[in-house]
């Protein structure tokens, strides 16, 4: 990792994150086909509902919102701690005349009242942001304990061990197609610095082990992009309770 520039990573409230909508898109091969993928898993598994509350984990940048939000019948809690990040999102929400259907709140997941149990949840791109694996297993504990049994749950993140041949293959390849798609270099040290300091990832496997003891089941994994990868599993009855 790149680790000669001091003033990077950068806060969540860093007048750059006015970029998000814009790059990340960029940054990741394939990004909207993951909220496609999640929009269509989500809808054959809630088919039968004639409404739906979701919560939405790290709602701020709104791609959750304005990709599940044309679903007139489904409603929309969505948290994140960033100011500037929770402004994107409620840009983009006004844009796509979503305001009566969705809730924000600025904070994290153990600050929000409990309501009735949700639908369904996501938690796309947040997990890697949790250090060490106690913390991401409480904020997938306390998702769990907010979601109906039988509800899907839906999560995105970077995931590998930092340590391996592996994972520097796919960080140089990851490299070439971010500068090619017109992230600055500046951009891409960036990142790369993040990684072990705002940024914690773990191996796949361990994301999986988490999820189970958390209180989901049928965890699978059902996108793939370089170090990126989306999961789908379903709150177990009784758990997370």
């Amino acid at each position: 990792m790149n680790e000669s520039r001091k003033d990077i990573p950068r806060s969540w409230e860093h007048p750059d994150v006015q970029q998000y909508e814009r790059t990340i898109a960029l940054k990741i091969p394939g990004y909207p086909l993951l909220y496609n993928m999640l929009d269509r898993l989500l809808s054959v598994h809630l088919e039968a509902h004639h409404t739906a509350n979701i919560l939405i984990v790290g709602a701020g940048g709104g791609q959750e919102l304005v990709t599940l939000g044309a679903h007139e019948s489904w409603s929309f809690t969505g948290i994140d701690p960033s100011k500037a990040m929770l402004e994107i999102a409620r840009n983009r929400m006004a844009a796509a005349g979503l305001g009566a259907r969705v809730t924000l709140h600025q904070c994290d997941l153990h600050n929000l009242a409990y309501g009735n149990p949700y639908d369904a949840a996501t938690c796309m791109l947040v997990l890697h942001f949790l250090k060490g694996k106690e913390q991401k297993l409480q904020l997938l504990r306390e998702i769990a304990s907010r979601m109906q049994a039988g509800a899907p749950f839906f999560a995105a993140a970077i995931q590998g061990d930092i340590r391996t041949e592996a994972w520097s293959l796919q960080m140089k390849a990851w490299k070439t197609h971010m500068l090619d798609n017109g992230i600055t270099l500046e951009g891409w040290d960036q990142f790369d610095s993040s990684i072990g300091v705002t940024s914690h990832p773990i191996p796949a496997d361990e994301i999986e082990a988490l999820l189970l003891e958390a209180g989901f089941t049928g965890v699978n994994r059902y996108f793939t992009s370089y170090l990126i990868e989306g999961w789908f599993a379903i709150k177990k009855a009784g758990a997370g309770q």
